[in-house]
């Protein structure tokens, strides 16, 4: 896709696989590190766009995803996060490692309006421990990603 971008790996805690631990490991601010979030939702209002209800959806780190906005978005009545022991059934990837950029099918992807705030964003290069820095037109361009408000301050 002729596309530019950088690689950086960083030291993996199991344990912590917060967004936020792995800003700081490779030097950006949370809200620049974009993680990618795998639910479900129970029927497309649109059949054309079902691929079994699965959508991925890239917010920034230091929110969490508003459930209510991505099924708006999504076209879907209701939609809820795909528990952790399926997301490597579904799309090839395991926890902390999760992306939109090379997923085993192509889900469609939302991407939270903030990615334009930056030149370069930070996502999961579909590894543990290896993030992939990319320009957010770049992102959206090979995900075929659709912008919406997803993100939300997180919980306290």
């Amino acid at each position: 896709m002729g596309i530019r971008y950088e690689l950086r790996e960083y030291e993996v805690d199991p344990n912590d696989l917060a967004a936020e631990t792995v800003a700081a490991k490779i030097g950006l601010p949370a809200e620049q590190v974009f993680k990618t979030l795998v639910a479900r939702g129970g029927r497309s209002k649109d059949r054309s766009k079902d691929r079994n209800g699965i959508v991925m959806a890239a917010i920034p780190g230091n929110q969490e995803l508003n459930l209510k906005a991505l099924a708006a978005a999504a076209g879907e009545r209701k939609i809820q996060l795909v528990p952790v022991k399926e997301l490597q059934a579904l799309t090839g990837y395991i926890r902390g490692g999760v992306t939109a950029l090379a997923a085993k099918r192509d889900f469609p992807v939302y991407v939270d309006e903030t990615i334009e705030l930056f030149d370069v964003v930070s996502i999961s290069a579909g590894i543990r421990g290896l993030q992939i820095l990319i320009a957010p037109a770049d992102y959206l361009r090979a995900t075929k990603g659709t912008m919406a408000a997803l993100g939300q301050p997180k919980a306290v």
